[in-house]
């Protein structure tokens, strides 16, 4: 996803669609570089929700092994954002706050699902919320954001 495949573009009619070519695939081909790093595996994304699995890694944890907050907050808004892209507005949107509640730790080699959705998409303002899951459901942490358009125009 750095620079838009030309085979899954010429398919593709809207970014969404583009965005669901990768669904079970890694996010190393994301137009994030922080996607890219944290490195996530697409498991769905419709209009409006979305949903990336992780491994929590070591380069991710803090001395106690565990995932970071810092990066579980950086996961949540990379999601967040991902999701709005896909939305296909013709403007790029960016966040003007995270509120970010961590809940329970996640240990290294964990693996965890992060999920967003949008809750009301305006004209100018977008509000998303995120929850970060382990594999018996329990809430790592989650996240409430707002994202402003901006006046940058996006290609595809």
């Amino acid at each position: 996803m750095t620079e838009p495949d030309k085979s899954i573009t010429d398919k593709a009619t809207t970014r969404l669609e583009y965005m669901q070519a990768f669904i079970g695939k890694s996010m190393q081909e994301s137009f994030s570089p922080v996607g890219r790093w944290l490195n996530g595996k697409l498991l769905d994304i419709q209009d409006g929700s979305m949903q990336v699995e992780y491994v929590v890694r070591e380069d991710m944890s803090n001395p106690m092994r565990v995932l970071h907050g810092g990066i579980a907050a950086t996961i949540l808004d990379d999601v967040v954002g991902t999701m709005v892209f896909a939305l296909g507005r013709e403007f790029a949107y960016t966040s003007v706050n995270l509120n970010c509640d961590f809940l329970n730790a996640a240990k290294t080699g964990e693996v965890v699902t992060a999920n967003a959705k949008v809750i009301r998409a305006g004209k100018n303002i977008i509000h998303v919320e995120g929850v970060i899951t382990n594999a018996e459901g329990l809430i790592i942490a989650k996240c409430s954001s707002n994202l402003l358009q901006t006046n940058l125009k996006i290609p595809f």
